[in-house]
């Protein structure tokens, strides 16, 4: 996991990281088999996209889906489906970010 810098609070100090975490307490997975979201060791092809397929619609119904989204995005989270979101899909969304991210420095720079 990666690690999140933690959030100041008004007064300048430190947030308690479960403050990143609460929503989690809500999540529709919460106690399901993680296995459902997270590809076992040698699984591919039509048995891997079943099991993302599942996972996805586990999260539409989920209360949190857009917190979870947005934290699996933040922290660039490079396994499982978080926020109905599998791997492959985290990846398409943070490189049209990063793209746009560069598009948008290149033309402050005047590039």
């Amino acid at each position: 996991m990666t690690a999140k810098t933690p959030q100041l609070g008004t007064l300048g100090v430190a947030r308690p990281v479960t403050d990143d975490w609460d929503w989690q307490l809500s999540s529709a997975c919460r106690d399901l088999d993680s296995a459902v979201f997270f590809h076992p060791e040698r699984e591919r092809g039509a048995e891997k996209d079943a099991r993302e397929q599942r996972a996805k619609r586990i999260c539409e119904a989920c209360p949190v889906i857009a917190e979870c989204r947005r934290w699996a995005l933040a922290t660039r989270e490079p396994y499982g489906v978080w926020g109905g979101l599998s791997v492959a899909d985290r990846a398409e969304i943070l490189q049209d970010v990063d793209r746009s991210g560069a598009r948008c420095r290149a033309r402050r720079s005047g590039g």
